[in-house]
């Protein structure tokens, strides 16, 4: 017997530049261990510096993307990024809602650059339609305070505070990630609807090669789940993994704007 092969599928957008969206998912999903299969939700014109174009891929053929690949491969976990728009998180979500295994949500809403990756329009579907149906919503600060139409969390408590409130809205669990706040530390905290589950903490890396970090975090969480991980474990490898990808990040020579970690800093010489 051929032993069974952990597949991810991402459904996000395409980043030209290689450093975040699909491209980011898949090296992180093989670079922890992972088969990745991917659905294009939109494709940008993209680089380190700035995102000049989006292009939106029509909902119907996205749809068609994610059933393409779910009538063949046996996927274990889908990782969700840049939807766009409502039209194309409604056909999303009628298709996870039949997925009988974990998803990864990372509510992608902003480019590093600032550029926006998700239509106003389409915060109110993403709630509605997708949260309900995520086993695990991976907001970083401002993410979750749009989501909560409140203010940005400056506080570990109220990163607490504000995960489980995102867990009454639907997800199973909640992780906060604490990399945009100030100090010299970056804390991340899991919650489900029992409470604080966990917390990830690491120092600041003193680099601007950041590009991405938010895609291959879930990504890597995506894929240990994938691998058989338990929440928590799957969150504590991908947090490690990440780390040491940004830590390798300005050994890389790429553009010259927000440069991506180094996915493959374990691979690579």
């Amino acid at each position: 017997m051929t032993k069974h092969t952990p597949i991810v599928l991402t459904i996000a957008g395409s980043d030209s530049g290689g450093g975040a969206g699909v491209q980011a998912d898949i090296k992180a999903f093989s670079a922890t261990g992972a088969y990745g299969a991917s659905v294009i939700t939109a494709v940008t014109a993209q680089n380190t510096t700035g995102v000049t174009a989006v292009h939106e891929v029509p909902a119907d053929v996205v749809a068609a993307q994610i059933d393409a690949v779910l009538s063949d491969l046996d996927v274990d976990v889908i990782k969700l990024g840049m939807l766009f728009s409502a039209p194309i998180i409604e056909a999303t979500a009628k298709r996870l809602a039949a997925f009988d295994g974990p998803s990864v949500v990372d509510p992608v809403m902003v480019a590093k650059s600032g550029d926006a990756l998700l239509q106003d329009a389409a915060v109110a579907a993403l709630i509605a339609q997708i949260l309900p149906h995520a086993s695990l919503l991976t907001p970083n600060l401002p993410e979750a305070a749009r989501l909560l139409n409140t203010t940005v969390a400056t506080t570990l408590e109220e990163m607490v505070q504000q995960g489980l409130r995102l867990v009454g809205m639907g997800p199973k669990s909640v992780l906060v990630k604490g990399g945009h706040a100030v100090g010299g530390n970056c804390t991340d905290v899991l919650v489900n609807e029992s409470g604080l589950v966990a917390t990830f903490a690491a120092p600041r890396i003193d680099t601007r090669n950041t590009h991405g970090t938010g895609c291959t975090y879930s990504a890597a969480i995506a894929a240990n789940l994938a691998k058989g991980l338990n929440l928590e474990d799957a969150v504590t490898a991908a947090h490690g993994y990440l780390q040491a990808a940004i830590k390798a990040a300005d050994t890389l020579q790429i553009g010259e704007g927000h440069g991506p970690v180094h996915h493959f800093h374990g691979q690579w010489e």
